[in-house]
């Protein structure tokens, strides 16, 4: 086996002591169909150590910190965020992260946008695919994503959870198949309400390979000519869909890599583990996908494993040319 590359890990998720705890006080302590996992420093950076990750970029995964309720909400992003930024502090080789933002409260998202970014000096923003119902392509986060383009931002948007009732019960968690279907579901909406094609300096992540966008770029770029969607994306949806980042959590496959490799050049493809959602044998069974897949020669490796988040998250690539 070739020997690795140092990565740069954008998807590895957190769930912060008060964040957990106030979930479990209502009643939420799994996500879709998989506990929410406490998380410690010490343990996440000793599995880091293992798995050759440099420097991991933490986000909060679904459900988020909306529950029903905008004041909890808001607390609960600002005091993510605050604990991040700590991590952040104490471990600057180690830690970046992504805000947490509390939608669909917009000014409240505006305001946290602003602490996070300019005060916290956090690397991004994390979303999530829906809140309440609301894909992110939907009018009412528009303001947001002008302001995350006035910004330049990167973005991580991770699945939700579907709606109950929202798609048929065969009985398996959401996690295993759904999340792929909800990345595409808010991909799709960001792309005929006109989001990408107006907000072009947002850089969005995608997790899971972009869940099954690669596989059907050709149908999506069919629905620029039906009535009412072709004047959203004058440009074509393939050049939208070329703009997004993709990372490689548990889709380090060939049939999932080669199919990503039509879309987008290799450097928008970036490593991504989905710890500690995922244990630490899918985290390794990730970079063996990606040390033995054929289409990659060791350029492309590198970009993928750390070359292309640094170029990303300026604090990372300043702190390689120091």
């Amino acid at each position: 086996m070739r020997e690795t590359q140092p990565k740069i890990d954008v998807h590895h998720h957190i769930a912060p002591p008060e964040y957990r705890s106030a979930l479990a006080a209502r009643g939420v302590e799994s996500v879709g169909g998989r506990p929410i996992p406490a998380w410690d420093p010490e343990e996440t950076m000793a599995f880091m150590e293992r798995q050759g990750i440099e420097t991991a970029l933490l986000s909060v995964s679904a459900p988020g910190v909306f529950i029903g309720d905008l004041p909890l909400a808001r607390e609960l992003a600002r005091s993510c965020n605050e604990y991040l930024a700590g991590l952040v502090r104490e471990n600057p080789r180690r830690f970046g992260a992504f805000a947490v933002l509390p939608l669909p409260d917009v000014d409240a998202a505006l305001e946290e946008t602003a602490y996070a970014l300019e005060r916290l000096k956090l690397d991004g923003v994390g979303l999530l695919s829906s809140v309440d119902g609301r894909y992110m392509g939907h009018p009412s986060f528009e303001p947001l994503f002008e302001e995350l383009d006035r910004r330049e931002a990167v973005v991580f948007m991770h699945p939700h959870t579907p709606e109950e009732g929202g798609v048929p019960d065969t009985g398996l968690p959401p996690s295993l198949i759904e999340f792929v279907f909800e990345t595409t579901r808010a991909v799709a909406t960001l792309l005929f309400n006109g989001i990408l094609e107006r907000y072009p300096r947002v850089r969005i992540i995608l997790p899971h390979a972009g869940g099954t966008v690669p596989f059907i770029a050709l149908r999506l770029s069919l629905g620029q000519f039906w009535p009412g969607l072709q004047e959203q994306v004058p440009k074509g949806d393939g050049a939208c869909l070329r703009s997004l980042y993709y990372d490689t959590a548990l889709s380090a496959a060939p049939f999932a890599l080669r199919s990503l490799q039509e879309l987008v050049d290799d450097s928008h493809i970036l490593f991504g583990s989905d710890y500690p959602f995922a244990p630490e044998l899918a985290a390794a069974a990730t970079i063996a996908g990606l040390n033995e897949y054929p289409g990659f020669d060791e350029r492309s490796r590198e970009a993928v494993f750390n070359r292309n988040a640094r170029e990303l998250f300026p604090r990372l690539r300043e702190r390689a040319r120091g």
